[in-house]
């Protein structure tokens, strides 16, 4: 099967949303399908060759964090000439709600189109002036999946419709398989995520790992994922710092390495999360997981039978909880154990095999992926309207 996949987001700026498309993509090649993925990028020479340049990415104000999105004239034409040149048999389109390439391919294409819906947004302005816009793009998709029950409700809550469930993957032999990336002088606690982006929750943690490292002094806090340092602990007492090793944004091979070197695992996000593949990475590298109690992260926990859950926001129980899972080690390896019992479900082959299955239901009697030249005209349109509406 030929199949086109559109990133919404800049594929050179971690995130959860490219490196799911990744493995989708890399997943559906090593079954034998013929993939192509188009997406913004800031340096075309860091793409796979499975990757086609969509054009440079803007930074936009999105669902609570900034994303590298591209619009306009140019972006549309690349959009176009791909569609057209690609001859898919089928076109996946993430994220169609974001104002990038999702948007562009659905106005420029007709056939058998999928989408999947990642985020987990509450009524806002930006979708009640952009409600135009999506309905042009979306009632071209012939169907619609969600990653989750939250960005199922998203869907239902702002555009009237449904979506197929089907959870994000994690390429579970890739982390099983990872060596530790190093050994630490005493126990190690990760945080993997944008250091400086306020939702991922990192003070919270530096909070908590002042009285860690008061009662276990030799712990080390291992920070991974792009940020200023500087910037991040510039407020951190100095002999606090001192147990504080930043890794910086890593590739995915020694993102593995480095979770399968931790002895637990911290994700102190405290909003905006619609699922928590970082949760399932851990758990497949083997690290004890302790996460915030939103409710994407219950889920995937199974409401803290594989990781140990504490209230939002709250760094003393995050402190307290962290404390207690290091001083257990029967606890730690049950919680391992039921991890790597979890993550199996969410495994990529198994998550492929059933967007195959979506694929096959929607190509059924469907010819090929073709360029709309009258969708031209109703983007066109759309976007005039989205502007007024912003205006008044």
């Amino acid at each position: 099967m030929k199949i086109g996949i559109v990133c919404p987001y800049a594929w050179d700026v971690p995130g959860g949303v490219s490196a799911h498309i990744r493995d989708q993509a890399e997943t559906l090649i090593e079954m034998g399908h013929d993939v192509s993925v188009i997406t913004p990028v800031e340096d075309p020479d860091s793409l796979p060759p499975y990757a086609v340049d969509g054009g440079r990415p803007r930074s936009v104000p999105y669902n609570g964090s900034v994303a590298r999105l591209t619009f306009g004239v140019k972006a549309t034409a690349r959009v176009r000439r791909w569609i057209r040149e690609g001859e898919f048999d089928v076109l996946h389109v993430h994220e169609p709600l974001a104002p990038s390439l999702g948007v562009l391919a659905c106005w420029s294409a007709r056939g058998p189109m999928v989408a999947t819906v990642h985020s987990s947004i509450e009524r806002s302005r930006v979708l009640v002036t952009g409600y135009y816009l999506a309905q042009t793009a979306l009632e071209k998709i012939s169907a619609l999946v969600a990653v989750s029950e939250h960005a199922r409700r998203t869907i239902v809550d702002h555009l009237g419709g449904d979506a197929v469930l089907i959870p994000n993957g994690v390429r579970v032999d890739h982390y099983q398989d990872a060596p530790p990336l190093r050994e630490w002088p005493g126990p190690a606690i990760g945080f993997l995520g944008r250091m400086d982006e306020p939702r991922k929750g990192l003070p919270i943690l530096l909070e908590a790992f002042a009285g860690i490292r008061a009662r276990i002094p030799d712990a080390t806090l291992v920070l991974i994922g792009p940020g200023d340092p500087d910037e991040v602990l510039a407020e951190v007492p100095a002999a606090l710092r001192s147990g504080i090793v930043v890794l910086g944004r890593l590739d995915e091979a020694d993102k593995a390495r480095a979770l399968a070197s931790l002895s637990v695992y911290v994700a102190p996000n405290t909003g905006g999360e619609s699922f928590g593949i970082v949760l399932l990475e851990a758990m497949a590298a083997g690290a004890p997981v302790v996460a915030s109690d939103l409710d994407a992260f219950a889920r995937v926990l199974d409401e803290g039978r594989c990781g140990a859950l504490f209230p939002v926001g709250d760094s003393a129980a995050l402190e307290a909880t962290v404390i207690d899972l290091l001083g257990n080690d029967e606890e730690r390896r049950r919680l391992v154990a039921a991890g790597a019992r979890r993550v199996a479900a969410y495994d990529w082959r198994t998550v492929a095999g059933d967007l195959i299955d979506v694929y096959a239901s929607v190509t059924a009697g469907q010819s090929r992926v073709r360029e709309d030249l009258r969708g031209q005209i109703v983007g066109r349109l759309a976007r005039r309207r989205t502007a007024e509406g912003g205006a008044q």
